[in-house]
Order: structure tokens, then sequence, then C-alpha cells
């Protein structure tokens, strides 16, 4: 009994750990900076991308910037195998940018496979340089559409309400943090002004090498790591229970 107990014991924590590595990774699309996204400056935020379906492959994602508090400025690291293509939409109300009158903005990122996009199982990271973040609110919506390559349809596009359940299919959202005190009293920061094209092109380059293969990787091997702790544990409990029948015996 005391055997059956451990055994049950562990396949039980066996069971949490797996779902606690798989579930929150593989929830829905999300967006988080790399960081922190400050307000009034400059952020590396990663649109995560989970592929939701057992027999088709994410070949498109379409992410709309917020028109409420328009972004002048989007730069998305390149992907290998995937295309990148900025929208802009002319602004009715003009934003001051470095002193200067801006009269556009980013409406929409569209990111494109040209391989096989992301498969059943895997999650890809698209992240994108954005700024100047506005200072007047605490997040920004950015509603993402998914497309299979069997043109199934995946619309994250419903804004989470506060005090409410999460919807269905809830929209990313981007949650701001406060500007530092050395940030506003010195022009900002380095981490809060825009990049160079030069050194934000060179990093985004040696980014996408190094993470463009890894990412898929690291998910299975952690998965196959919790697996074969499972299996391994298993094997001893089962090893003790046979074990003590032949002593009994």
């Amino acid at each position: 009994m005391k055997v059956s107990s451990r055994l049950a014991a562990v396949g039980a924590l066996a069971g949490t750990a797996v779902l606690a590595l798989s579930a929150p990774a593989f929830a829905h699309v999300t967006v988080q900076p790399e960081g922190e996204a400050a307000k009034g400056g400059y952020a590396v935020v990663d649109f995560r991308v989970p592929n939701e379906s057992d027999t088709a492959n994410t070949v498109k994602l379409e992410v709309s910037f917020p028109t409420d508090h328009p972004l002048a400025s989007a730069r998305p690291e390149p992907i290998a195998g995937w295309t990148a293509k900025i929208t802009k939409a002319k602004l009715d109300k003009p934003i001051e940018l470095h002193g200067q009158k801006i009269d556009e903005a980013v409406s929409k990122i569209t990111w494109t496979a040209s391989g096989k996009g992301i498969e059943p199982g895997f999650f890809q990271k698209f992240a994108v340089s954005m700024g100047q973040l506005p200072e007047d609110t605490d997040e920004l919506v950015f509603k993402a559409v998914q497309t299979y390559d069997d043109d199934e349809v995946a619309r994250w596009i419903e804004v989470p309400q506060e005090g409410q359940e999460e919807p269905e299919k809830p929209a990313p959202v981007l949650t701001l943090s406060e500007a530092s005190e050395e940030g506003h009293s010195h022009g900002g920061s380095e981490a809060s002004e825009e990049p160079s094209d030069d050194a934000s092109q060179a990093a985004a380059t040696t980014t996408a090498d190094d993470e463009s293969g890894s990412d898929g990787t690291d998910t299975t091997a952690r998965v196959l790591g919790v697996v074969g702790i499972v299996v391994g544990a298993l094997g001893v409990a089962y090893g003790v229970l046979a074990g003590r029948r032949r002593t009994n015996a």
C-alpha cells in the first residue's frame, strides 16, 4: 500500500509538472517586453504565437497596432523562414516625436512564412522594437490574427476587461511600467532612446541567427526532460514493488 501510494504521488506530481510547462506557454498569443516597457521610452517586445492545431501549420500572423495611442516607430527582428511587412496609416491628429511633427504611424505588421511556418506542438517568437511608448496609459492592446495552412483563422481580438473573466480569444496586452526618475531628469536614458538603424539591424541579425532554430528545440528538450524524470521515477517504484513481492514470496 505504501509503495502504491508513493507511485500515485509520483504520477500526480509528474502530471502537474508537465501541465505547468505546457499550459502557460501555449495558452494563446501574448506580448511581453524584453526587460521593461517604460512609458515615454522605446522597448523590444515579443509576440509569442503558439500553434494550437494538431494538423496544420501557422503560416501568417497579423498584428494590428493601437490607434488610440499611435506608435511612430516599429522595427521587426528578422526571422529565418519569415518575411515581415510594416503598414502605416495617416493620423487624424499629428503627434510630436523628438521635436518633429509625425503625421503617420504604424497600423499593422504582417509576418508571412516562406517555409513551413510554425508546426503543431511548437511556438514562435516575433520580436519588435517599438516606440515612443505613450505616457498617458498603462497598457497597449495589440489585436492579432493567426492563419493556418488549412485556411483556419484564429482571431485574438477580444479586449480583456478588468474584473471580468478572460475572453476565449483575448487580444495581446502590453503592460507599461512607470518611467524612471533618472530618465525624466536627464531627458531619457540610453535604454529609452530609439536605437540607430545600424545597431538595431546588427543586433536583430545576430539574435535571429541564434534563436531561429532554438525556440522549438528548447521547448521539446524541456518536455522530454520531464518525461524522462517521470519514466525514471516509475521504474524505481516498480523495482521496489517487485523486490518486496519476491521477498514476501
